[in-house]
């Protein structure tokens, strides 16, 4: 009786297991016939930020993206820059067919310019990086044909919609992989941009990490001038931990950014519609408390250097960096300040290191992996034909001066030399955002036929090497 009770259940054990193989084979077999025959997708576009946002909130941490497609940091651009050029949301959601989720987020906007309407990213100017939020399984269940699809659909969506019509696309920065994914986007007929981006891997120990990247003599030369700059004073590294201190610190960012851009030649981006209000905006508002870090140098009472950086997933994102333009410059503050940040990030176990867009050469000297970035444009409207042509010639212009070493260093002195005929007859700490403006103004008179082909300029050339 024993014996016939355990034969049977042995038995009935081994049809159950022959049973869940067979189911596992099929349930593979559902599942490559799915990929082969490409995921069924839905298509929702949403004009109003808030009627999206539990279910952005909510894909953020499940999606492959980068800090600059959270929902917060495009909600903030909105209600500080967005509004006031007129940029109409109309994000994308696309979700799965069979179970609902979200496969991918597409923020982008309407920005309508001297009657002519350019459907762009959301946030366009102050993302280092544009791209959609994608599934984690995203790749393996949307091949690029159901992709493309799903673009011209929407298109096609967009154009029904009179309120979301548009004469051009501009889609600009755009990485080639999100994640470990290859950006759909890429699928696209698309160039490179300008610009390239840099990150750096971190390891666990700052002191084996600075050693591993630098050479003995470069370090001796760091703590010779961290002895010269010891002269003026204490040296202290601060986190702006509250948010009066986080709001100064951004302040005392962005007037020592100014007079940097001044003495260059370049446009201030403060001074743009939003600009200010969204960088103080990010770093004090409660919501991006866990976002945004901010920092600072100190030396005996001067801010020798400061900045504002965004701390996302495993990555510490390094977006702003200024530093005082005194005798202390001589010295390098921007670059102690750099190392105490990447110092930073490993203390907080952080594995990456993003100097993001850009290709100056201390970013070259720190960074192990170089990223290439690409941009789109196409043309639906007559109206967009010259927006296009524009756009595309100042970007093939640009990319060959950043490209070309001689080029670049023309481009470099000529910005330089014109900033510093502005500087003699314009005050050089402007007392406030009215003088600033006009300041502004008079300044790009002077710069225009210089930098015509990079107007709209990326932060990357806007942002020089930490001294």
């Amino acid at each position: 009786m024993n014996t016939a009770t355990r034969a049977t259940a042995l038995m009935a054990f081994r049809d159950a297991a022959a049973a869940g193989e067979v189911d596992h084979a099929l349930t593979a077999q559902r599942l490559a016939r799915r990929r082969e025959a490409g995921a069924e997708l839905s298509l929702t576009i949403y004009r109003e930020l808030d009627a999206i946002e539990a279910d952005w909130r909510r894909f953020e941490p499940v999606a492959d993206c980068t800090v600059f497609q959270t929902f917060e940091w495009l909600a903030t651009w909105q209600r500080h820059v967005g509004a006031r050029v007129g940029a109409q949301p109309a994000v994308a959601v696309a979700r799965y067919g069979d179970d609902g989720d979200i496969a991918c987020v597409l923020p982008l906007c309407i920005v309508p310019r001297r009657g002519v309407r350019r459907l762009c990213w959301l946030g366009l100017d102050l993302c280092d990086y544009n791209a959609p939020l994608i599934a984690r399984d995203f790749s393996q269940r949307v091949q690029p044909d159901r992709f493309l699809a799903l673009w011209r659909e929407l298109l096609r969506r967009l154009q029904a919609e009179p309120s979301l019509r548009f004469d051009w696309i501009e889609l600009e920065k755009m990485p080639q992989t999100i994640g470990q994914q290859a950006n759909p986007f890429t699928h696209l007929d698309v160039t490179a941009n300008a610009s390239g981006a840099h990150l750096t891997r971190l390891g666990d120990d700052w002191e084996k990490f600075y050693t591993a990247k630098r050479s003995s003599a470069t370090r001796r030369r760091d703590r010779t001038k961290r002895r010269h700059m010891s002269a003026f004073g204490e040296i202290r590294y601060v986190n702006a931990t509250d948010r009066d201190d986080a709001r100064k610190t951004v302040e005392i960012l962005m007037e020592q950014k100014s007079r940097a851009f001044a003495r260059r030649g370049i446009a201030d981006i403060f001074v743009r519609p939003g600009q200010r209000d969204f960088y103080l905006d990010i770093a004090t508002n409660p919501k991006t408390r866990d976002l945004v870090h901010v920092s600072r140098i100190e030396i005996g009472a001067t801010c020798a250097a400061a900045n504002l950086g965004v701390v996302f997933g495993d990555c510490y994102y390094h977006l702003l960096a200024s530093y005082d333009d005194g005798e202390l410059s001589h010295y390098g503050p921007g670059a102690l300040h750099l190392r105490e940040l990447m110092a930073h990030a490993i203390g907080l176990k952080l594995k990456n290191f993003d100097f993001t867009i850009g290709d100056e050469s201390y970013k070259l000297e720190w960074s192990d992996t170089h990223s290439e970035l690409c941009d789109y444009t196409a043309v639906a409207s007559w109206r967009g034909r010259p927006q296009r042509w524009l756009s595309d010639g100042r970007r093939r212009a640009k990319r060959f001066i950043k490209q070309t070493p001689w080029a670049w260093r023309l481009v470099s002195h000529l910005r330089s030399a014109i900033g510093s005929l502005s500087s003699l007859q314009l005050p050089q700490r402007p007392p406030g955002p009215p003088l600033r403006a006009r300041q502004h103004r008079r300044r790009r008179s002077l710069a225009s036929w210089a930098t015509s082909i990079c107007c709209r300029r990326s932060r990357a050339s806007a942002f020089p090497a930490p001294r």
